[in-house]
Formats: C-alpha cells, sequence, structure tokens
C-alpha cells in the first residue's frame, strides 16, 4: 500500500488530495473550496507501476457557466453543469512514469454533493485534454450520488445534466461505436473486424426494430468478441504513459458498455 498527501493552493481556491493505492485500485479523497467533496476510485484489469503519483490526478473547481467548457459540451442547449459540483477531474500520467493498465479501468465517483433520484440526468462525462465530453456511464446509484463508468484511455473527467431524450443518448452511442469501428478498423485483424462490424450493426438493427433488450444482449457478445480477440493478440489492448499504443480492446468495450447502460434504461422505462 502507497498513500500521499497532496496540497494545492491557488487564489480564494484550496485543495486536498489524499490518496493511495492497493493491489490494482487507486482511491483519493478529494476536499476542494466551498465544501465539494468526492471519493474517486479506479479499478484495473491489470496494471503496472500503480502508485498514487504515477497517475497524475489533479482536481479543479470550474465556472458552470464558462463559455469555454460549456462549448466542449456536444451542444450548448441539451446539458449543464451541475452547480452543487463543479469538479473537474483530470487524469494524466507522466509520460517517463512507466505506468501502463491493459483493457477497462473503471471510474467511480461518490459524492454528498449531489442526490440520486431514479431518473436523474446526471451523468459521468469524459473527454480528452481539451476535447469534447461524451457520457461514459455504466451505472448510476444513490448513497448519495454514486456514478461509475470506464475507459481505455485517461482524460478529464465531470459531472454532467444530460437532458436528451434516452433515445437521442443511445442514437449517439450507436453512431460513436460505429465510428470507433471505422477509426481504429486497420488495427483489429480482418477476421474479428467482421465480426465485431457485424455484432454492432446486429444490435444497432435491434434497437430499431424495438429490441431493446435483445440489442443490449448483442452487445455483451460484442464485448466478449473483443476481448476473444485481443487475447489472440488480434488487436491492441495495452495503454502505456508513453502514449504509443492504442487501446482499442478499452476503447470498444467502454463505449459498448455505456451504450449498453443506456439501452437498459430504455426497457426499464426510466
Amino acid at each position: 500500500m502507497s498513500v500521499i498527501l497532496l496540497l494545492a493552493t491557488a487564489p480564494a481556491h484550496s485543495q486536498t488530495v489524499s490518496a493511495q493505492t492497493v493491489d490494482d485500485r487507486y482511491q483519493a479523497s478529494i476536499a476542494l473550496s466551498g465544501g465539494v467533496a468526492a471519493e474517486l476510485t479506479l479499478r484495473f484489469e491489470g496494471v503496472v507501476g500503480l502508485e498514487p503519483a504515477a497517475l497524475g490526478v489533479s482536481v479543479q473547481l470550474v465556472d458552470p457557466l464558462s463559455p469555454s467548457l460549456l462549448a466542449r459540451l456536444p451542444n450548448l442547449t441539451s446539458f449543464t453543469i451541475p452547480a452543487a459540483f463543479p469538479m473537474l477531474i483530470q487524469i494524466a500520467p507522466p509520460v517517463g512514469g512507466g505506468f501502463a493498465f491493459e483493457g477497462l479501468y473503471e471510474i467511480e465517483l461518490y459524492t454528498r454533493n449531489l442526490h440520486y433520484t431514479a431518473g436523474t440526468p446526471l451523468r459521468i462525462f469524459r473527454a480528452p485534454s481539451g476535447g469534447v465530453f461524451r457520457d461514459v456511464t455504466e451505472n448510476v446509484s444513490g448513497g448519495s450520488y454514486r456514478p461509475r463508468g470506464s475507459g481505455g484511455d485517461f482524460s478529464e473527467f465531470l459531472i454532467v445534466a444530460d437532458l436528451r431524450s434516452l433515445s437521442t443518448v443511445v442514437n449517439d452511442k450507436f453512431a460513436r461505436l460505429s465510428a470507433l469501428l471505422n477509426e481504429h478498423g486497420a488495427e483489429i485483424a480482418s477476421a474479428p473486424r467482421l465480426t465485431l462490424e457485424q455484432l454492432a450493426a446486429q444490435a444497432h438493427q435491434r434497437w430499431l426494430a424495438g429490441d431493446t433488450e435483445g440489442a443490449a444482449d448483442t452487445l455483451s457478445d460484442f464485448e466478449a468478441a473483443v476481448v476473444t480477440a485481443a487475447a489472440a493478440g488480434e488487436l491492441p489492448r495495452v495503454w502505456r504513459s508513453a502514449r504509443d499504443i492504442t487501446n482499442v480492446d478499452g476503447g470498444l468495450r467502454a463505449a459498448s458498455r455505456t451504450l449498453r447502460f443506456s439501452l437498459n434504461q430504455v426497457a426499464n422505462g426510466l
């Protein structure tokens, strides 16, 4: 177990991040000015060099009405940043730090500044540094608010209220999954690429036909096919601090998992 205490002070703002790592898990208690606080947990499927400083975690309060920040959301009308939790988390492992992981990491936030209710529009969004934020939520639960997501690379995280209809969210996530397959198709061996394209298309067709549960089940098959291909060395599965490899495994599975979450919400009438 490693423990580190980081303190930083800026004009009118103070922050405390107390972090530790245990086996494949990183945990941090975050306290910012104005009583904004959270527990951050990261879990890895396979990881090397996991120490608190190796992840390069930083946090800051943001202005929920900042034009430059709102411009990084998919549009200016369907999303808001909750004033009760204006916390931006950045995870940027130092390039020379020797940190690496395989497959997926899961990220979970727990905060008392927000409160869970059934059908809440609050989601955890992720963005490349300075890029567009996208919904990566895989689960939300109470006590007081606890969202979970996953990813195959690191970036910035923000809690956002997504006011779009669930059907719009699902369609957007299907488009995102298709775009990732196109973007990384050259990095996937031909046979598994064809299988993944067929499964993604089949899930989409089932969604369009009103078979929401069938679409979610097909995405589970998609994720299993990604794992099988990665284990066989047929697509990249590693992210490392040198940033010289694209973690296709983690990226595809994370996109599928957040899509399944939204499909399940539709199926449950939320």
